[in-house]
Formats: C-alpha cells, structure tokens, sequence
C-alpha cells in the first residue's frame, strides 16, 4: 500500500493521507477503527455501488466490532440535486447520526460530492471519509475537498471545501468498471499529463493501450502520479484562488456540454472534448504550437474519448451554459489554456465569437 500525505498549512487536523494500492479493503477497515474513531460509521452510496460493493464492505467493518450502516440513493448525475441531500440526511437522524458519527463515502464522483457534501453542513459538520470505485474519483475527484451538488441552472453550483479524513483508493474496484467509466477516468489522467507532467503525456502516448487493459504495475504509478500532482497543487490553493484553477483544464466547456446534453454526455467525454477546443483555442490565439494542440486531440482519441462535439448541441445554448460557469469573473469567460504541453496558465478572456468558431468547427470534423 503506497502513502501519500496532503499538508494543509496551518491546519494540521486538515492534513490527511491517500493510500493506493490493490485488493487492500480489509486494511482499509482495520486503518478505519484505529485512526478513525467515531461513534457510528455510515456508507453513504448510489444503489450501483451498494449492489456490488456495499454489503462487503459493511460486513467488513461490523466483523471487527463496528457500528455501521449503509444509506445508498438512485445512481447518476440526476441525484446530485438537493432534494437527495435532504433525504439522506432524514436516513442519517433515523438512525441516530449526531456529531459523533463518521460518514464514508462509498463511490464514483456523484457519491463522493454527496457524502462530502452533507457531511460538512449535517449538525454542523461531521468527519468523513472517501472510497473511491471509480477511476475519476481515484485519481482527482476524492481529493481536495470540494464538494458540490447541481442546480437547474448548472452543474456544481452549490457546494462546500470540506476535506475528507483520509482517502483509500483500492485498484479492485475498477475491475468491475465499465469500460466507458474507465474511459471517463482516462479524462481526467489525461487532463493532469497534459496541465503538470509532459513526461507522463509522453508515457500515456507510448502505453495508451496497456493502460486501457488495466495493466496492474503502469495503473498504480500513474494513479499515484495524478494524486500527487493534485494533493500538490491543492496544499498549495486549497480553495481555488489561483493555482487550483489549472485543474479545471478542459472542464469549463465539458460542464457546459454536459450541461446541454441533459448529461447523456459523461463526465469524461465532455472534459475530453473541452481539452480539444482548450488546445485549439490556445493554438488559435497563438499561445500553443498546432502540433501540440494534435497530439492532445490524437492521445484523446486513442483513449477512445470522443473529438467531435455532437451536432444536436446547439453552439448558442452552449455558450449561454458557459455564462452561468460559477468560475467565471464577471461577463467575463476564463479559460485554462496551454503555451505548451505541461504549461498551462488562465488566459484573461476568450471572446464568444472564437468559442463558437472552435465549436462549429468541432462539430463539423470528419
């Protein structure tokens, strides 16, 4: 099992460890009942993971004298709203949670913004802890304590920093991933290659294939490559201020893709296509080299993402979605983009009328 500790200045009760390895659960409870003492312990996940997983790891956690319970809600992005916050939280006072209970997060993204979530505004405030099962939540979406829930008006418009106790990623859990999840957390390792670690670009473009297959050996590394790279930047910006942003590459177009598609869309296919028109956009205006800007968009491809905006979107809702992006500044739409692969920086404004361009663009590719 590989350990790696996110240090929050002057917030040592924030600071928590990451442990990656395979076929660990079992160590994962024992590690709970020792550094993690709480009253009560409740899994918080979608019905999905609870089918596959939940039991076990409930059965895990009472065979060495817990007391815990399980609350699982309808899987997917349409129950990351608040009336599911509200009812998991009625589960949570039924069973008797007070401020002494520790709630574990038990899942892909959706879960572990819902946990995260309530677990920071439930009596105020209780720990809890990720699991991460998917590949997304492995390697960025469980650390850092942002937690989030959607509005009508757009994806992750209410949430909370709220950091989790410790974060155990077992790499069993994505053996029963499908492969389009698997896909989606191919995204994200992408993004972190592309914004921090040219020579894991480099490594990603010479072993793409052995990576989709699971090869066991190159996924540890680059999981626990993408962690550290995350756990760095967030001591660094916790709460998004700066440098943090950098980790939005490509999120600020996915979101609203996602968005427009009424999230038939996943999560990886609208950051991989967001990537694309980010790199495009950075060629167009002259910061990145067209050659750089293909071998994003051909590394995309050969991770099986998608690299043509669906024609059904329309460009003008897209950009109407792109307004509302909770990081804009103003009327203003910020976007990361790239000088070179490992280069990222927040360019001051990109105008309506070239994002649209790089839409109509992408949706017209052969």
């Amino acid at each position: 099992m590989r350990s790696i500790k996110v240090n929050l200045d002057k917030k040592y009760s924030s600071s928590y460890e990451i442990r990656i390895g395979r076929g660990i659960l079992d160590r994962i409870a024992l590690l709970i009942a020792k550094n993690h003492k709480a009253g009560r312990y409740v899994i918080i996940t979608d019905d999905n993971v609870a089918r596959l997983h939940g039991g076990n790891f409930l059965a895990l956690l009472k065979n060495i004298g817990l007391a815990a319970d399980l609350v699982d809600f309808p899987a997917g992005e349409g129950s990351k709203n608040i009336g599911t916050i509200i009812d998991l939280a009625d589960k949570l006072l039924k069973l008797g949670a007070d401020r002494s209970t520790c709630l574990i997060a038990l899942g892909g993204g959706v879960a572990g913004d819902m946990a995260g979530f309530i677990a920071s505004v439930y009596m105020r405030g209780v720990p809890y802890l990720q699991i991460p099962t998917t590949l997304v939540a492995q390697v960025d979406s469980a650390i850092g304590g942002k937690t989030a829930i959607d509005l009508t008006a757009g994806k992750n418009l209410l949430g909370t920093f709220y950091q989790p106790a410790a974060v155990f990623a077992d790499l069993n859990f994505l053996d029963t991933l499908p492969a389009k999840e698997f896909e989606n957390g191919l995204a994200e390792i992408i993004k972190y290659a592309i914004i921090d670690d040219e020579k894991m670009f480099v490594l990603l473009e010479e072993n793409i294939e052995a990576v989709r297959q699971k090869e066991s050996t190159l996924l540890i590394k680059i999981i626990e490559n993408c962690c550290r790279i995350k756990k760095s930047i967030v001591e660094i910006d916790e709460r998004e201020q700066g440098l943090r942003r950098i980790l939005n590459y490509g999120h600020t177009l996915g979101h609203a893709l996602e968005a427009v598609s009424a999230y038939k869309l996943t999560h990886g296919a609208g950051v991989a296509l967001g990537m694309i028109a980010a790199a495009r956009i950075s060629f167009k205006m002259k910061y990145l080299h067209e050659g750089e800007a293909k071998r994003i968009e051909e590394l995309i491809r050969l991770a099986n993402l998608p690299t043509k905006i669906p024609a059904s979107l329309p460009t003008e809702e897209i950009i109407t979605r792109l307004q509302m992006d909770k990081k804009k500044r103003g009327d203003t739409i910020h976007f990361v983009l790239l000088k070179k692969i490992g280069m990222p920086f927040i360019n001051g404004g990109v105008e309506k009328k070239l994002i649209g361009e790089v839409v109509e663009e992408m949706k017209n590719d052969a």
